[in-house]
């Protein structure tokens, strides 16, 4: 077969110098801010003022500068970790189950005003949740619940998008003949539910998950406002008093390598959550389309 006739395919896909080009630069892009940080994070405080951002330090400091990350301020670092991961653990399990819950019963249960549900569901996705966070702060300063982590964890329960992914994966993935039988068999909704349903959304349920890990870890804005006390900061709100301690003139805290060491220790869970979660993402969105 010559190659005029040759039919291109995801499989034997055709070349262009120009694409491969473009992700080069678009891959050396991405990957910069990382070396950068991965570099520097090495350096003492005075290799790190005096050499060039992306040149290694007369010295490797990265394990003493991990010592001094965690012994800085009698180890306030070790408590901004816990209170992300307890952050993070707490609210993407819940907000993944309610919107498994929630998509399986708009995509396979009918009700009054399910037509006006889904509206109100699709117009939430468009509403920055920077938008809220104010009458979010009003509402909770009403009930007293500011400046603990309530005011932190309950905001994350709600993931509109998580809501709209389960429902558009539940109407394709669970069969509605399967659930009939089970009521017909005398399976209650939520047996029905948990028995059936849930294992059926498990690749949506991890891709939820990771996006709602990824949205509370990094989330910023919403502690911003609704945390005083250091004690319950996350790890965006701790390191940003760190890097402006650092970035004051006359302070005398230089700890310009502290906050970049830390900044990486803090990017290594969502590497690893996403190393580890993408195969049975993966998989399981593989498997959900076999069945399809």
């Amino acid at each position: 077969m010559s190659n005029r006739s040759r039919l291109y395919t995801v499989e034997n896909p055709k070349k262009s110098l120009t694409v491969t080009l473009m992700t080069g630069v678009f891959t050396l892009y991405c990957l910069l801010p990382l070396v950068w940080l991965v570099i520097n994070a090495t350096k003492s405080q005075g290799d790190f003022v005096s050499s060039f951002g992306l040149a290694p330090g007369r010295k490797f400091a990265l394990w003493d500068n991990i010592v001094e990350v965690f012994r800085y301020q009698d180890g306030i670092f070790s408590r901004w970790l816990l209170n992300t991961v307890m952050y993070v653990v707490v609210g993407a399990t819940v907000s993944t189950f309610l919107a498994a819950l929630g998509g399986y019963a708009l995509a396979k249960l009918r009700f009054r005003g399910k037509r006006v549900f889904l509206f109100v569901v699709l117009g939430s996705i468009a509403v920055p949740g920077i938008a809220l966070a104010i009458p979010q702060f009003l509402l909770f300063a009403l009930l007293g619940i500011t400046n603990t982590p309530l005011a932190v964890l309950i905001p994350s329960f709600i993931n509109p998008f998580g809501l709209y992914l389960m429902w558009v994966f539940a109407a394709e993935a669970v069969p509605t003949d399967l659930i009939e039988a089970a009521k017909v068999d005398g399976a209650g909704e939520f047996r029905t539910f948990f028995r059936i349903a849930l294992p059926m959304l498990a690749p949506a349920s991890v891709t939820v998950l990771l996006f709602s890990f990824v949205s509370i870890w990094n989330n910023y804005f919403l502690p911003l406002i609704m945390l005083k006390d250091p004690n319950w900061y996350p790890l965006t709100i701790g390191l940003n008093e760190w890097n402006k301690l650092g970035s004051t003139a006359g302070n005398g805290a230089l700890i310009q390598n502290l906050v970049i060491t830390a900044s990486l220790l803090t990017i290594v869970p969502l590497i690893i959550a996403f190393l580890s979660l993408q195969r049975y993402w993966q998989s399981g969105l593989s498997l959900g389309a076999v069945k399809g």
